[in-house]
């Protein structure tokens, strides 16, 4: 069916590279992650590959919550780490079993949903997925800069600067994936590690201060009783500014994601592979609970040990109130490495955010016929992604509280639709104590999400104009690739093939017709028509070609062709697909390369609006079928000799 075409230009090949052929999948490129060898990597190096975006909200988490929660931060983020505990990780353990390829929640639900309804879904999460990883990138590359500029070395040159470095780090971050970026695991083991370890001693001196100056904890708890009176109402509180502190939930969705590089057991199939959820469910629960003691902790030191105006807009806190206990505590030199190590894995976390988007788009928008077929590649959508950061970053002006209520969407979002995805799959595996657990969670996290938008909305306008943008462009390449010929292989059984054969030693004649009346006076009357319209001798025979429906919105996919004997007469290539105009084309074309003859088609015109008959066909895969199967044929074949005949009468 393929048809010859002019050699690229080098920029073009060059951009293209990785571009899979449709209907072969995804085919990952080395600008992305890298695809896993076949035996994987141990579970607790693929964690690094998720920590550097879990792991790096530590250099921001605490200012955030400090901000939201003012002097009940310890008791906030308590509450945020139960939350984590009981709700999110148990709900990614069931994610991971449910969909172990690394396709995550949206996959779970994708399988819930046909026809339009299930497309429109997914793009509305694939929407709330673009604003979580374009604002992990855009937040996290504005808190390096932060952390750049406040640096008492450089603060006096950079000051006011932030929004052009924050620009030049996104920049970079984009430079990096067109170069090529392939030992993405190595580097998150390394950051990680580090970091980790700088953060043990910065804690471990903060809790020391604390200890050895008892005034701070009793100063602490006077004033939380003066605001709040008793501890009661401290939890309430705590759980009504909950919502602000959701960025620390962030990561279970990309340690889901990295499941395809997690080493399983010899015996694992791809069907079940069971040691890679074993180690996966190892991953997300070390993840949490590691994560869980750092966020208990750095908040109880940084909201004793810091005064308050120091976390506002201005202060030296905001955005880097464990970078400011490491120059207090442990002087300039120890401070430095330490915001060099916060830099790095916060830049990192961008990367890993943006294989995030390249892993995630490609495998949805143009199976969907709802992005161009270069979305498959990496290079074009890097550029797509980087330009769109730079927007977010202007429009945000580098801002890190102000991009918080937008992260905390897109990651709230996400963890409900698993947390409905979960709840649904134990419901229908007829686990009833586990759909009520699974049931009240989805609670808890829609109830949060809800709070979150109220209060702070920008995540939920960044997220509409993300899912608008993503509808139109959709929507919009649909109609353009509307008569692109979507058929990936064409498979004939016996029958079919012994028809074809046969009737290729005269003049190749199919009749479409619709499968919905399959008597035999509808085939008789058909023939008749046919040959009255086109005037054709009574000697010439036929083999007639009826395609069923299926889901109308599916996109690409392969064709089986099978044939029938119907009332011991008629011969009939009966084949299901999601549009019949683009099957029809498929099947002609594949005779002509099978037989090395031209195949003719018959057809009747359809009655009705001719743009009536385009929009269903558009929307339901039927209606203006005989000029739409010409289309296809003309876009597919520009060599009008060797283009299938269409005839309409």
């Amino acid at each position: 069916m393929a048809t010859t075409e002019h050699p690229p230009s080098r920029l073009r090949a060059w951009m293209l590279e990785g571009l899979s052929d449709m209907g072969k999948g995804i085919q990952q490129a080395p600008h992305a992650l890298p695809e896993p060898p076949h035996k994987g990597q141990r579970w607790w190096r693929v964690m690094c590959l998720t920590g550097v975006d879990y792991f790096s909200t530590l250099g921001y988490q605490p200012g955030i919550a400090a901000l939201a929660a003012g002097l009940l931060s310890p008791i906030a983020t308590l509450v945020l780490v139960l939350v984590t505990l009981a709700g999110a990780l148990p709900v990614y353990r069931r994610v991971a079993s449910e969909s172990p390829h690394g396709a995550g929640s949206i996959a779970m639900l994708e399988r819930l949903l046909s026809f339009w309804q299930g497309k429109l879904f997914v793009l509305a999460l694939l929407g709330f997925a673009a604003t979580d990883f374009l604002i992990t990138m855009t937040l996290s590359a504005a808190d390096a800069s932060t952390h750049l500029v406040e640096n008492p070395h450089l603060t006096a040159a950079l000051h006011s600067h932030q929004l052009l470095i924050t620009l030049l780090l996104i920049a970079l971050l984009g430079a990096v994936f067109l170069k090529g970026f392939v030992e993405a695991i190595g580097v998150a083991f390394v950051l990680v590690g580090i970091y980790l370890a700088l953060n043990v001693v910065v804690v471990a001196v903060g809790l020391w201060h604390v200890l050895t100056a008892g005034h701070v904890v009793t100063d602490w708890t006077n004033a939380l009783t003066a605001q709040h009176g008793n501890v009661f109402l401290m939890v309430g509180v705590a759980l009504l500014v909950f919502p602000k502190l959701a960025l620390g939930l962030s990561g279970f969705e990309t340690g889901v994601a990295v499941m395809p590089h997690v080493r399983g057991d010899p015996d694992d199939t791809e069907e079940r592979p069971t040691g890679r959820i074993r180690d996966t469910r190892k991953l997300l629960t070390t993840a949490a609970l590691i994560m869980s003691c750092f966020l208990i902790a750095t908040s109880f030191i940084t909201t004793l040990l810091i005064p308050a105006p120091e976390f506002k807009a201005g202060g030296q806190a905001n955005g880097r109130a464990l970078a400011y206990l490491a120059h207090e505590y442990l002087g300039n030199t120890f401070g430095t490495v330490y915001d060099v190590s916060t830099i790095l894995i916060l830049w990192f976390a961008g990367a890993s955010a943006m294989a995030g988007l390249l892993n995630l788009m490609p495998r949805y928008l143009p199976r969907y016929g709802m992005a161009p077929h270069w979305a498959r590649a990496v290079r074009p959508m890097v550029i797509v992604f980087t330009l769109i950061g730079f927007l977010v970053t202007w429009i945000f002006d580098a801002n890190v509280d102000k991009q918080g209520g937008a992260y905390a969407t897109g990651v709230l979002v996400l963890i409900s639709s698993a947390a409905i995805a979960v709840t649904i799959a134990a419901r229908r595996a007829g686990q009833h104590k586990w759909t009520i657990a699974f049931g009240v969670i989805s609670a808890v996290f829609l109830y949060t999400t809800v709070v979150n938008i109220i209060e702070r909305p920008d995540g939920v306008k960044i997220g509409a104009c993300f899912i608008t943008g993503i509808v139109l462009v959709s929507l919009m390449s649909r109609l353009a690739r509307s008569f692109e010929l979507r058929v990936t292989s064409v498979t004939l059984d016996g029958m079919a093939e012994r028809f074809v054969r046969d009737i290729a030693s005269r003049k190749i004649r199919f009749i479409a017709k619709e499968p919905e009346r399959q008597d035999k006076a509808e085939y008789r009357d058909k023939i008749e028509q046919i040959r009255s319209d086109s005037d054709i001798p009574l000697t010439e025979d036929f083999v007639f070609v009826e395609v069923t429906v299926t889901d109308p919105s599916e996109f690409e996919a392969g064709l089986t062709v099978c044939g029938e004997v119907r009332h011991d007469r008629y011969r009939v290539l009966a084949m299901e697909s999601a549009s019949v105009p683009n099957a029809l084309a498929a099947l002609l074309l594949h005779v002509r390369e099978m037989t090395g003859r031209t195949p003719h088609i018959y057809f009747e015109w359809t009655e009705g609006n001719p743009f009536a008959n385009f929009l269903r066909f558009f929307l339901f895969g039927q209606g203006e079928v005989a000029p739409v199967t010409r289309e296809v044929l003309r876009e597919a074949e520009p060599d009008r000799a060797k283009r299938p005949r269409v005839h309409t009468g």
